[in-house]
């Protein structure tokens, strides 16, 4: 069994009861998701793994030697065995002779398709002829940030060689390709007895002759780099600045990210991320904080992800000044992408493809955290979790060496590899509302479950509010299954409540970093002779219907502006705003003046971007909360019938003769908040099935 003696070591997961019946490509898949599990050992989307397996070979039947590797994209800890691609080893080995060195290396990934085992679709990756030429039948490629410390310090051959002694070999840095296949195998002909390689500034390949036995030492390898870096002296220079408190970290990070969010948007709208845990924290209050960060990442699979450098905020956390802050941003951002662009300019090759988006992803905010930004929620989470990989990174290396990041025109030549572009023309186009962020009130009802899966669906992140905190729950559970977890939150809100509702956008902003659309939909349902409604009862209406949707359209109001990109306000009326009914002088009268803040709004919105519409659904019974209890009863006794009977008298007394669904008003909003209508606002959409006296003109 493997040291596991302090809580800091990695764990020997391996259950042989549980692997003994498995074939080779099930425990290459059990290892695979046994390495990914724990960050410490890989990064999300990182590394790689491989087994030279005995297949039986659909053309001939005989028993062939197989390559199964870790496919192009994937996850190591979460991929099943669909994620593997699958080559002919003796077709890998016979690419040698066709190899023209390595100023045609980028060449031999062409080859690659020609090699694959029985017509599997899952395309091999750029790292395939690292695993395929180690003469070993198990191979891992992991990157550890105890690891990579070493292998991105200074004198990284010193230290692999102090460490491991012969056990673990070193290489120089190499891009990875079909040369640095070649490399590895040259290093295992002439070191028999070596169980893996340090290459420098990338990672940690380790071999073995079983799944069990590579598994172990991979785990072995890496515990030893954790445990030697242990009592370290103290990293990154020691501290030098202060911790904000937890709550004026969260102040200061929603204040900063619609502004910087704003500022990057131009090309695509962004979705940012926000991250305070205690690794960020003692970096951004360090002394050597701006020094090792202009160092720029080091392993490939980091500044992937986070491009090579961050953009460090000018905040002093000793004297907080956040409008000063503020008022500096843009001039820093802006330098950020000149600095890019000559980056660009002094890198770039006659094949190298055109500047990318110039914009920093990684901001680090001293005393307060990490914000990172990109085209999703999860890129930009994956990509907090990478920097602080690099974070590790330059903890351990700077602490018994000089971290070294990779030279610029390496860097370079990885963030503008054309295979590196080719791989991301292969995307799928982005959906209408990627990027966007979108607030649902009401979102635990029908109607806001229905709009919610249909923003979640055209790519927006949404965040649900309601009252009610079990449908709530349960909405979030239902829409998180259906789509991501990434792309759903939820948060109790009452939006009578003024502090509550300042709150909540708070919250919102820190999840996603911003706010493109609001759906005001809190409803609330009541209905009663004039002369029998309470004075509470007419408040109650006004205070939800008319109070509760200027509170949040205000705030989405201050929001959008600070974030100077637009915006899209629908606000949920109803028919009954434009038509009256019997009984119900209270309900109607707040969906008028909800109706006609809505006009408001639009009139000082449009100066800003900010489009403000209205949706007028009628008799909307399915799912909606407001008519599952005493309403229907006081509804039907108006008109002189049963509770059951609505449903189809609203559908008869409809001139369409059409019953209306959430998903229906859901379609409403969708159009509202989507580009085809980008040149309207101020305008009302009945979705009633038709109701003349509801006509708006």
């Amino acid at each position: 069994m493997l040291e596991t003696r302090s809580p800091a070591r990695l764990a020997d997961l391996w259950d042989e009861a549980k692997a003994a019946s498995m074939s080779e490509p099930e425990r290459l898949l059990y290892r695979s998701n046994l390495l990914g599990s724990d960050k410490r050992i890989t990064n999300y989307g990182g590394g790689n793994t491989s087994a030279k397996v005995q297949e039986k070979d659909p053309l001939t039947g005989e028993a062939v030697e197989v390559l199964w590797v870790k496919g192009s994209g994937g996850d190591v800890g979460t991929m099943g065995l669909d994620g593997f691609a699958t080559l002919y080893q003796d077709k890998l080995e016979g690419l040698k002779k066709l190899y023209r060195g390595m100023e045609h290396e980028d060449e031999m990934v062409g080859y690659l398709p020609h090699c694959t085992f029985n017509l599997n679709p899952r395309a091999a990756s750029i790292d395939t002829p690292l695993h395929a030429f180690v003469p070993k039948k198990h191979v891992d490629h992991m990157h550890p940030d105890a690891v990579i410390a070493i292998a991105a310090a200074e004198n990284s051959k010193e230290l692999t060689a102090q460490i491991y002694g012969g056990e673990i070999g070193w290489l120089p840095w190499k891009r990875p390709g079909f040369e640095l296949g070649l490399w590895l195998e040259k290093f295992c002909r002439e070191n028999p007895e070596a169980k893996g390689v340090v290459l420098a500034g990338h990672g940690l390949f380790t071999w073995g002759d079983t799944a069990r036995g590579c598994y172990e030492t991979t785990i072995r390898i890496i515990n030893r780099a954790m445990e030697w870096f242990e009592e370290k002296a103290s990293p990154f220079g020691g501290a030098v600045r202060p911790v904000l408190p937890e709550a004026e970290r969260r102040a200061v990070a929603a204040r900063l990210m619609p502004a910087i969010r704003g500022m990057i948007s131009d090309a695509e709208r962004k979705v940012g991320h926000f991250d305070d845990q205690p690794a960020i924290l003692e970096f951004v209050a360090a002394r050597d904080m701006e020094s090792l960060a202009a160092l720029g990442t080091s392993c490939p699979d980091h500044f992937l992800r986070t491009k090579r450098n961050p953009l460090v905020v000018d905040f002093d956390p000793a004297k907080p000044d956040i409008e000063r802050t503020l008022e500096a941003l843009p001039a820093a951002v802006e330098s950020y992408r000149k600095d890019h662009a000559a980056y660009y300019e002094r890198c770039r090759r006659p094949e190298s493809p055109s500047m990318r988006d110039p914009n920093a992803v990684v901001y680090l905010v001293p005393g307060v955290g990490m914000i990172t930004f990109a085209k999703d929620k999860a890129t930009a989470r994956v990509s907090a979790e990478f920097y602080v990989n690099a974070i590790n990174v330059m903890r351990g290396a700077s602490s018994v060496s000089s971290y070294v990041g990779l030279p610029e025109q390496e860097a370079f030549d990885i963030e503008y590899w054309v295979l590196e572009e080719a791989k991301l023309k292969r995307l799928p186009p982005p959906k209408p509302l990627a990027g966007k962020v979108a607030l649902v009130t009401g979102g635990a009802g029908g109607i806001g479950r229905a709009t919610a899966a249909r923003l979640l669906k055209d790519g927006a992140c949404v965040v649900l509010a309601d009252i009610d905190e079990a449908a709530l729950s349960e909405a979030k559970a239902e829409l998180s299954d259906l789509y991501s977890r990434d792309t759903v939150r939820s948060i109790l809100l009452d939006v009578t409540k003024e502090v509550q509702v300042a709150e909540t956008f708070a919250a919102a902003v820190l999840e996603y970093g911003g706010l493109d659309i609001l759906v005001s939909n809190a409803g609330i349902s009541s209905a009663s002779p004039v002369d029998e409604t309470e004075l509470s009862a007419w408040n109650r209406n006004m205070e939800i219907l008319s109070t509760g949707y200027f509170l949040v359209a205000r705030e989405a109001f201050r929001l959008m502006k600070r974030q100077e990109t637009g915006g899209s306000i629908v606000f949920i009326a109803s028919k009954n705003g434009l038509a009256a009914s019997p009984n119900a002088s209270a309900y109607c009268t707040a969906k008028a003046a909800e109706i006609h803040l809505a006009r408001c709004l639009a009139l000082e919105g449009a100066a800003f971007g900010i489009r403000v519409n209205t949706v007028n659904p009628d008799a909307v019974l399915r799912g909606s909360k407001i008519w599952s209890g005493e309403w229907r009863e006081q509804r039907a006794a108006a008109y002189n019938m049963e509770p059951d009977e609505l449903e189809e008298h609203y559908r008869k007394r409809s001139l369409l003769k059409r019953s209306v669904f959430p998903e229906d008003v859901a379609e409403a909003v969708h159009f509202f908040v989507s580009e085809v209508s980008a040149k309207s606002t101020g305008n009302i959409l009945n979705v009633d099935a038709g109701n003349a006296q509801a006509f708006t003109r």
